[in-house]
């Protein structure tokens, strides 16, 4: 993280190094219904400059920000690209800011990640078997029959889910479908379920 600056760090650099510099940014492309933004930044570096000094791209893609972003996220990528711009007419650092690349720095869990004790947001509760069917949330087969396929598997802003379970030995069996996402900041909500005694797992009630 060290190569990575600050927005307001890289802006105060830009103040102090263009005085009479300015940037502008524009929307090329907004669709609200797919959540994504186009956004195009500007640069002049002072007032005699007629075309700009550099010009730089933002897409912003609403299913890839954490929930708590989610409603910035127009707003973070006008921001990017304003950065990007900058970061292009000073040089000496990484055109990303600290900001994005702490979204980025936590990679996918290791093979040894314990997904029972660690908290994937609220575990979804169902009344019944039905109920959880009809949220979009399949039945899986025997634990014991590996080549099963289940008729659905669920999806999520990301894709497809994978499914992953507890070892044979584990002090606990848990299983449940999780998100394809390798930001662990960004993966969406696990679908948990639950070993039954007959030996097949079900949606977690």
């Amino acid at each position: 993280m060290d190569n990575y600056e600050g927005n307001k760090d890289r802006n105060n650099r830009w103040i102090a190094t263009h005085p009479e510099g300015r940037i502008e940014a524009y929307v090329v492309e907004f669709n609200a219904k797919e959540g994504y933004v186009l956004v195009q930044a500007k640069g002049w570096r002072n007032q005699t400059e007629i075309e700009p000094a550099d010009i730089d791209y933002a897409y912003g893609f609403i299913a890839a920000y954490p929930d708590r972003m989610k409603r910035w996220f127009v707003e973070d990528t006008i921001t990017s690209a304003k950065m990007r711009v900058m970061a292009n007419l000073l040089g000496g650092t990484e055109k990303a800011t600290a900001e994005v690349m702490a979204l980025v720095k936590s990679e996918t869990p290791a093979a040894d990640y314990d997904y029972w004790t660690t908290k994937h947001g609220d575990v979804p509760s169902y009344a019944t078997s039905a109920e959880a069917e009809l949220s979009g949330t399949p039945s899986f087969g025997s634990s014991e029959d590996s080549a099963w396929v289940p008729n659905a598997v669920p999806t999520c802003s990301h894709g497809s889910m994978r499914w992953n379970q507890s070892k044979p030995d584990a002090a606990k069996s848990w299983g449940g479908y999780f998100c394809s996402e390798k930001v662990k900041a960004m993966q969406c909500t696990p679908r948990w379920y639950v070993l039954r005694s007959t030996g097949t797992w079900e949606p977690q009630v």
